[in-house]
This record gives structure tokens, C-alpha cells and sequence, in this order.
């Protein structure tokens, strides 16, 4: 059948409100959807910012604790310069050490020292202790060149032979001894008189000052009689530690080394010691050798000095340990000529002691005349 004009434009106006209708729809669903789509906007950003905050400081712990852990791994390569940094400080050290010990630090016994002669510690200890045992051959008789026959003549003479000979003071003794036997006796001298004797010795005011001091010492404070201890004896006038030492390892037998001008000199030639000072020079000769030992070397020494070892002739020709010496050269060293420079006994000359041991007279040394006759 076919439409009529009035169904088609019926249809078409119910096409048209059924579009409206439908639009209308759609433009309520849209409404509806749009806030709640806003709301889940809004809800899905909010969760996104939470979401990055969170994030946030987890990324900045996590970078925290891998710059915390940065140094831990680093660590081991750190350490491993601090492991080999003690060897390099040993190796540095050590000379270090060995130096100080030339200076005059008090030495290890472990450490290789420099020596004057540039030997080693015990290279020198060894040359040291065998021209003693040389020396001992060559002098077994020595012995302290002054008269004396108790503790008390031996001090008064030991101060006496300052800047002067023990021999003119063995020639000087036997009358100051005959008038002023004992300490008390010197005590209460009368200074003059005391002068009188002593003016052969030099200085005879000043020793008559000393001897006279030290005796009014012994009377007042010990006794009339010589102490044994080193510290008492310093304390008396006109008694130092060399002419102590010598009362206490000649007089009592305890070990003491006697730093005389003779001795100085010697020990500085051989290069045991650089030192110049008497006290110093006591103590550098005293390491090198045993305790015992310390008051025969004295006098082992002391002849030499005397007898061979000259100061401004040193008879290096005629010297039994030359090879032993390092200064061999500096006298004369033609064998001749060099026994015309030896004194006292070893040169056929009467001795310093006018009552010396009988061993010396044994080995043929030959007794000082007495004051006045000659020589």
C-alpha cells in the first residue's frame, strides 16, 4: 500500500521526537557520567600525588642508604693502601733510629750504631777490649803511681798531683805524712807551715786550702776516716769524681774509671769516643767494657799515655798495638828512632813511685829517688 502525505509527515514527526528523545537521553546520561567521572578524576589524581609522594621518599631513602653504601664498598680500596702504609714506615723509620743513636741518644742494644771509626758497635767493642788484653801484657804490673799506704795519704796525694807529676808529689808526701799523720792531725795545721811543704807540687796555696779542708771533713763529719761511697767523697774540698775514683778502686777495690789528661787523649786516638767532656768520656769507655774491669784499663791506659803514647811525640814505632790503632802515623814511626822516645821504665828510667810494688821491682822497673837527689 502506499503512504499518504498526512502518514509521512506523521512519521516523520515521530521520527524526530523519538531523535529528540533520544538526545534528550543521552544528554542526561552525559550529565549524570560527567561529575562522576570528575570524581574519579579526581580520586585517580589523588591517588597518583599519594602515590608520587610515597614514591618520593622511598627514592630518596633508597638513594640515602646506596650513598650510604657507596663508602662501605669503597671502603677495601681505602684499607688497602692503610695495610702497606707500617711497611713503608719501618723501612722509614729504621734509619731514622740508627741515626739518633750517633747523636748521643742513649743506644738500643738492637740497633747497629755508628761508631767514630764507622765500624759497628761490636766491631768496636772487640778492638776496645783487645788492646786492654794488649796492654795487660805489655804493663802486668801496673799500678797506681802514687805512695801510699792507707786510704787517707792516698786522697791527700791524689789531690796533690793536680798540674803536676806523681812523681814530685811522691817526693813531697813523706814529709807532709811524717808531721800530719792522720786527718786530725792536717786538720789542725798550721796553713804556713803546710805551704812550705807543698810548694815543690805548684799551686801549694791552694792545695794547702784543699788538703787541709778536706781533712777538718773527715775529722768533723766521718769520723777521722775516708769514706767508700762516691757520693760522700765528692762532697769533701778539692775532691772531684776522678781523684774519687781513684781512692775507691785502689783503696777499697771498687771499680771506677779515672779520666786523667792521659786517659782523654788515648781513648779519643783509639776513636772509642768523640767526646771531649770527662764525665761523658766515662760513661762511653765504661759501656764498652765489663764493670770489673774498669779500674785496670785505667791504669793500663794511663801508662800507656805515660810511657809510649806521648802527647806531641806518640812513639808509634815502638807501640805494641799500633795495628790495633787508628792514629797510627802520627808520631814517629821509624822502630829506632821511636825507642828514643820512651819513658820511665820502658826507656831504662827510674819509675814515679819512690816505694813501688814488688812486681815492678820483679820486672825490672827501677825505683824514684827521693827529693833532692837528682832526677
Amino acid at each position: 500500500m502506499k503512504k499518504t502525505p498526512a502518514r509521512k509527515t506523521a512519521a516523520k514527526k515521530t521520527t524526530a521526537a523519538a531523535k529528540k528523545t533520544t538526545a534528550a537521553a543521552k544528554k542526561a546520561t552525559a550529565a549524570k557520567k560527567a561529575p562522576a567521572e570528575k570524581a574519579t578524576a579526581k580520586k585517580a589524581t589523588a591517588k597518583k600525588t599519594a602515590t608520587a609522594k610515597q614514591a618520593t621518599p622511598e627514592k630518596k631513602t633508597t638513594t640515602k642508604k646506596t650513598a650510604a653504601k657507596a663508602p662501605a664498598k669503597k671502603a677495601p680500596a681505602k684499607k688497602a693502601p692503610a695495610k702497606k702504609s707500617p711497611a713503608l714506615k719501618k723501612a722509614t723509620v729504621a734509619p731514622q733510629k740508627a741515626t739518633a743513636a750517633v747523636k748521643g741518644v742513649p743506644p738500643a742494644q738492637t740497633i747497629v750504631e755508628k761508631t767514630p771509626t764507622g765500624e759497628s758497635r761490636t766491631a768496636l767493642v772487640r778492638r776496645a777490649r783487645r788492646i786492654n788484653r794488649e796492654l795487660a801484657e805489655v804493663y802486668p804490673y801496673a799500678h797506681p803511681e802514687l805512695d801510699f799506704t792507707n786510704p787517707f795519704q792516698l786522697l791527700v796525694a791524689t789531690v796533690l798531683s793536680a798540674q803536676t807529676t806523681d812523681l814530685r808529689v811522691n817526693q813531697t808526701t813523706p814529709a807532709l805524712f811524717a808531721k800530719y799523720p792522720t786527718p786530725e792531725d792536717l786538720a789542725a795545721a798550721n796553713p804556713e807551715e803546710v805551704e812550705e811543704i807543698l810548694r815543690p807540687c805548684g799551686f801549694f796555696r791552694a792545695k794547702t786550702k784543699s788538703v787541709i779542708g778536706l781533712s777538718r771533713a773527715l775529722a768533723e763529719d766521718f769520723g777521722g776516716e775516708v769514706p767508700g761511697r762516691l757520693e760522700d767523697l765528692v762532697k769533701l774540698p778539692g775532691v772531684g769524681r776522678k781523684t774519687a775514683f781513684v781512692v775507691l778502686g785502689n783503696a777499697f777495690g771498687r771499680p771506677g774509671i779515672t779520666v786523667d789528661t792521659h786517659f782523654q787523649r788515648l781513648v779519643r786516638r783509639w776513636k772509642w769516643t768523640e767526646e771531649t767532656d770527662p764525665d761523658k768520656i766515662e760513661a762511653a769507655v765504661g759501656a764498652l767494657f765489663p764493670k770489673s774491669d774498669w779500674t785496670d784499663l785505667s791504669h793500663h791506659v794511663i801508662w800507656h799515655g805515660r810511657r809510649i803514647c806521648h802527647a806531641r811525640k806518640p812513639a808509634c814505632g815502638a807501640c805494641p798495638i799500633a795495628p790495633l790503632c787508628p792514629a797510627y802515623g802520627e808520631g814517629e814511626t821509624d822502630p829506632e828512632k821511636a825507642k828514643k822516645l820512651l819513658k820511665y821504665e820502658k826507656g831504662g828510667f827510674p819509675g814515679q813511685r819512690l816505694n813501688p810494688p814488688q812486681a815492678y821491682l820483679d820486672a825490672g822497673g827501677i825505683p824514684a829517688p827521693p827529693l833532692g837527689a837528682g832526677s
